[in-house]
């Protein structure tokens, strides 16, 4: 069965989307970072060994939005955390190994995703965890079903992110793949690689 890529992405409209970094830089010019950042992800994490999917928000503009392109599947986010939305995914997109990312981890490659697609051959689950605490990718192999309450009580953007999620997961083997930087501030735009 051919694994799933989910790439979490928002309109890049100024306001509404990389506000931290907007902060420090202007808005416009963040939303322009990110609408150029994730066109070029997209361009390269296009791969025939998985099936890449959009999942938009905010859920009606972004699944009409013409800012990605039309010949990818689009799935709305829905509301709710970032672990509600992340779980809703893991959850409804199929079988088989599936994995999420977001769109502002300039540093990513088809071989980094491969490598967590591979991971998850002898591991339920993997994470590809961030120098803050957090990460840039999970993934489940699925095939013994999505634990209850999973990404619950996660402390998202703290340094508590990633081991908060892997509580979610007990039991599970989990695997860690490379180490990457997503971009949150003005500083982050020159470490992240």
């Amino acid at each position: 069965m051919r694994p799933t890529l989910v790439i979490m992405l928002k309109e890049p409209r100024p306001g509404r989307v990389k506000t931290r970094l907007g902060r420090e830089i202007g808005m416009t010019v963040a939303a322009w970072w990110f609408r150029h950042q994730t066109a070029r992800l997209i361009r390269r994490l296009e791969d025939p060994r998985w099936r890449l999917v959009l999942a938009v928000a905010p859920d009606r503009a972004g699944m009409e939005s013409r800012v990605w392109p039309a010949h990818l599947p689009r799935v709305a986010q829905g509301r709710g955390d970032l672990g509600l939305r992340m779980a809703r995914l893991l959850r409804g997109l199929g079988q088989g190994p599936i994995c999420i990312v977001g769109g502002d981890i300039p540093g990513m490659t088809r071989a980094h995703v491969a490598r967590a697609f591979a991971a998850l051959g002898p591991h339920d689950a993997v994470f590809g965890p961030a120098p803050d605490g957090g990460y840039w990718l999970i993934g489940l192999k699925r095939s013994g079903g999505i634990p209850a309450g999973l990404l619950e009580g996660v402390r998202w953007s703290s340094e508590h992110a990633l081991s908060d999620s892997m509580a979610t997961l007990p039991g599970a083997r989990i695997a860690y793949v490379d180490t990457l930087r997503d971009v949150d501030t003005a500083a982050d735009l020159g470490l992240a690689r």
